[in-house]
């Protein structure tokens, strides 16, 4: 069996979202599609006859809701939907990405996110801190429809959590038959060097600085041959360029470069880049 994308969905205003990106990405990749919503396991603890008529209640709401996808998604056919037992909506999913071998955990933006712009809720974060496969969240509602851009971004840089995030935005783009697009921001001006130490000096830092990151982004494009890639430097602060790209279909980026092997880890920029990026934003997990 191939493995599937998955949305986790509580309904919430960011549920639109996660499913339309999800169905794109599974249907692109042609791969299953899951839709999982999670509610409460009966608790260990829990006063038995309260509890079970609780967990009832929340299991015919978790039916709703996925009746509510069904109709977001017109009732396509071949979805999985699935209701979920679980301590928390973050450990549903994270189990049901294990069990399944997933290929991408899709999740909406939390309920206070602005419109058109990520801000990612508390389930999202706890995915983020430890997932085995690429986690995707997209903003809230405004922006174009998943794949309308026709083209995959890259914010790379040249580390081996770098190249993970190329080689899962090189597949991506293999599938849908859109070009690349990878962009490596240089810091601007005096914010490049923590210290006053010369107008000379921090321009010749500045422009070795350009001719490493340009070299580093022509051999990472010559490393996927097959797939059309276009490479732009940007100059100013990292997180608002990176934050206000809006001309890819999705934004792929690396974990942070310590920690556990092959979990999804937040670094600075991913971190902040999920506070106020404009397209969906996928986390892959560590080489």
């Amino acid at each position: 069996m191939t493995a599937p994308v998955i949305v986790g969905t509580d309904g919430g205003p960011g549920a639109a979202d996660a499913l339309a990106l999800g169905r794109w990405l599974a249907g692109a990749q042609r791969v299953p599609l899951i839709v999982a919503v999670v509610h409460p396991a009966p608790s260990a603890i829990g006063s038995g006859r309260v509890d079970a008529e609780w967990v009832a209640d929340r299991h015919r709401a978790a039916e709703r809701i996925l009746a509510g996808a069904r109709a977001a998604l017109d009732d396509t056919p071949g979805v999985d939907y699935r209701v979920v037992a679980s301590t928390s909506a973050a450990h549903g999913l994270h189990d049901l990405a294990e069990q399944t071998g997933a290929a991408m955990l899709v999740v909406g933006s939390g309920a206070s996110a602005p419109a058109a712009r990520i801000l990612a809720g508390s389930t999202a974060q706890r995915l983020l801190a430890g997932s085995v496969c690429p986690i995707a969240v997209t903003p809230a509602g405004g922006g174009p429809a998943p794949g309308t851009l026709g083209r995959i971004g890259v914010a790379y840089v040249d580390t081996p959590d770098g190249r993970v995030a190329l080689a899962a935005a090189a597949d991506l783009a293999r599938r849908t038959g859109n070009p690349l697009l990878l962009v490596t921001v240089v810091a601007g001006g005096d914010a490049a060097l923590p210290f006053l130490i010369g107008d000379d000096a921090e321009r010749a830092f500045l422009e070795t600085a350009r001719e490493t990151y340009e070299e580093a982004l022509r051999r990472a494009a010559a490393t996927v041959p097959d797939v059309p890639v276009e490479w732009q430097l940007r100059s100013g602060d990292v997180v608002q360029q990176l934050a206000g790209l809006d001309e890819v279909d999705v934004l792929f980026c690396g974990s942070r470069g310590y920690g556990p092997a092959r979990r999804v880890l937040l670094g600075g920029v991913s971190g902040r880049l999920l506070r106020r990026a404009a397209r969906p934003l996928v986390v892959a997990p560590r080489a």
